[in-house]
């Protein structure tokens, strides 16, 4: 069972009043489990003062599971799982809340921190907490808002047909004494997401201009312009399964390709419903296609200009529990006039806890690549490398992080002191700059 919100009146018709807290009564411990946007829980704290938040799943009532995913309209839905521990075991709840592309951050907070209330006055209520909490319902005549209420899709009269459209631009300008470097950058998105049809179309354009003074007086100058087009057409065929098309027209320099033009059909199966992408998801996706390309710099096999055929296979995983957080990608792709031109790639990451207040983390990735067909024949000066300019070329390349986290100390302490946020400590934004 779920409630799914919508941010604005809805929430308020549905709920406005405060949530009260009863003195002396004996209060749940929950766990708050959150990883990437609006994980506040310095937020929550503030606005959620009757319940303890505690910062060991072992000693917790609820743990409390939030993800979140980007909705058509360029919003977010956020799913929270509200699962029972010790003597709660068993219990299971959920709720969505979804928000608009044009709130506000604060507007957001309000709308998950209200969410997140609820939940919490459900699981309260559910379990025996009862004299804790008590939710006040809308005074319709007091907020003027009667006859207000949530409506289906098919009431809502959108002139856009569901079409969402993003603009953006930038310019930056640094530098030094030796080193003056200059961006310019540009993108347009526009999409269309419906329960059937996926349909995004993105462009962008990057002009860049450095200059370095090195050490023997001399001056390294480099200017170039990059530019994009890709879209992307997904049809969902059935539960588990959906076909699409992706394209791309392109200039890379730093892959020394002049122009690049691809059609690529593709195939995605999903072991679980995709409504569970959340919390699980195992998809195997597989695309085949030509693909031209127009090189800058004659290549080292002696191409200016070639097409070719390629498909790649992609198997991920990923899922998130009350143990942790774990995902696994592995890629393969080839072309198909040359199976020798391939690559093969690994990529994973985990978030373990191992008893209570320790928990560990590891992150790798190692890819074989053998597909640099388009790389120059006049390879790559030394400037070029260590600015990263352009590919260079390789036979693999790796990258692993290991880390851990000891936490002891309390853990009821419910306090929020927002003072001197910026200088650092537990809870800081991080370190004064000088």
């Amino acid at each position: 069972m779920f409630i799914r919100l919508i941010t604005g009146a809805a929430i308020t018709v549905a709920f406005a009043g405060p949530v009260f807290a009863q003195e002396g009564s004996l209060l749940p411990n929950v766990f708050f489990d959150c990883q990437g946007r609006n994980c506040n829980s310095q937020y929550y704290r503030t606005e959620i003062d009757w319940v303890n938040w505690v910062n060991d799943q072992a000693v917790s009532n609820v743990h409390v599971i939030m993800a979140s995913l980007t909705t058509g309209a360029g919003g977010r839905e956020y799913q929270l799982d509200f699962i029972g521990r010790g003597a709660q075991e068993g219990y299971l709840d959920q709720m969505l809340f979804q928000s608009l592309p044009t709130d506000t951050d604060r507007e957001e907070l309000d709308g998950l921190a209200h969410t997140l209330g609820l939940g919490l006055a459900r699981f309260a209520n559910e379990v025996g907490y009862r004299e804790i909490v008590t939710l006040q319902g809308p005074d319709p005549e007091a907020s003027g808002q009667s006859g207000r209420r949530v409506v289906s899709r098919a009431e809502v009269d959108d002139p856009w047909n569901l079409w969402v459209f993003r603009l953006n631009g930038s310019g930056n300008l640094d530098g030094e004494e030796t080193r003056k470097t200059e961006r310019l950058n540009g993108s347009f998105n526009a999409s269309r997401v419906s329960p059937t049809w996926k349909l995004n179309f993105r462009g962008n354009v990057n002009f860049s201009r450095q200059e370095f003074q090195l050490s023997d007086d001399r001056v390294f100058r480099d200017s170039r312009t990059d530019w994009g087009f890709n879209q992307l057409v997904v049809y969902a065929v059935a539960e588990h399964w959906s076909v699409g098309v992706q394209g791309q027209m392109a200039r890379m320099t730093r892959f020394n390709q002049n122009l690049r033009v691809e059609v690529t059909p593709a195939l995605e199966f999903s072991v679980f419903p995709y409504e569970e992408a959340t919390r699980r998801s195992l998809t195997m996706f597989y695309k085949i296609g030509p693909a031209y390309r127009d090189y800058i710099e004659e290549t080292v096999f002696q191409e200016t200009s070639e097409t070719r055929w390629e498909q790649s296979l992609e198997l991920e995983f990923s899922q998130r529990q009350t143990w942790g957080d774990a995902g696994l990608t592995i890629s393969g792709s080839h072309f198909l006039h040359d199976f020798a031109r391939n690559n093969l790639s690994l990529r994973g990451d985990i978030d373990f806890r191992v008893v209570r207040g320790l928990s560990v983390n590891v992150r790798g990735d190692i890819a074989w690549v053998d597909d640099q067909i388009y790389l120059s024949a006049k390879g790559t000066t030394d400037e070029e490398a260590l600015l990263r300019l352009r590919q260079r070329g390789t036979d693999f390349n790796y990258g692993i992080t290991l880390g851990f986290s000891i936490q002891f100390g309390s853990i009821f302490n419910n306090v929020v002191n927002n003072r001197f946020r910026s200088v650092g400590g537990f809870g800081g934004r991080g370190g004064r700059r000088f």
